[in-house]
């Protein structure tokens, strides 16, 4: 009883991933059209198609199990999509800080994905899923990857965010930084 119990939610868990993952791949070319940095674009082009990847490795694993991967709402990437969403809409916003804000909304969004991939993992390997285990890891690397890449590229834009920041006051209000 125990092990179908925990079938069950690696299932629901799955679904829950595949709806994330086919959120993420509307939001991602947005993401990408609202950066200015070329870099950040880039790397939000890079990872719409590790995403696309992401879903095909989960409809393979759906396959192997005979179940459907669809039928369940992501609600926590529904609220991260929505947060980057804002940060794109919000006027104060542009250059580099606008780059920042997507950032970090990327950042959160890979957080939560790395999170939800490692426990799928887990749930795959207490099941005997050996084939799963082995896909699952390898969408968890990838994560794991882009997080540690979006971390490098905020330590450049977020000083530059900084910078354009200390200079807006200076050019609009003609007063030194301090006073």
């Amino acid at each position: 009883m125990k092990e179908n119990a925990l079938k069950d939610l690696y299932i629901d868990e799955l679904r829950d991933l595949y709806n994330a993952e086919s959120q993420l791949t509307k939001a991602l070319p947005k993401m990408a059209k609202a950066a200015t940095s070329q870099e950040l674009r880039a790397g939000f082009e890079e990872h719409l198609t590790q995403t696309r990847g992401h879903v095909e490795r989960l409809e393979k694993i759906f396959s192997e199990l005979s179940e459907k991967p669809t039928g369940k709402k992501c609600k926590g990437m529904e609220g991260l999509v929505k947060e980057g969403k804002q940060i794109i809409e919000e006027e104060k916003l542009i250059g580099e800080t606008l780059d920042a804000g997507l950032i970090s909304a990327a950042q959160r969004v890979e957080h939560y994905e790395i999170a939800a991939y490692g426990c799928v993992r887990t749930y795959a390997n207490l099941l005997g899923e050996d084939d799963a285990v082995k896909l699952l890891e390898q969408t968890l690397k990838e994560e794991k990857e882009t997080d540690q890449k979006l971390t490098m590229l905020a330590e450049k834009i977020n000083v530059e965010a900084e910078e354009q920041d200390s200079d807006e006051p200076n050019k609009k209000k003609g007063r030194s930084a301090g006073v």
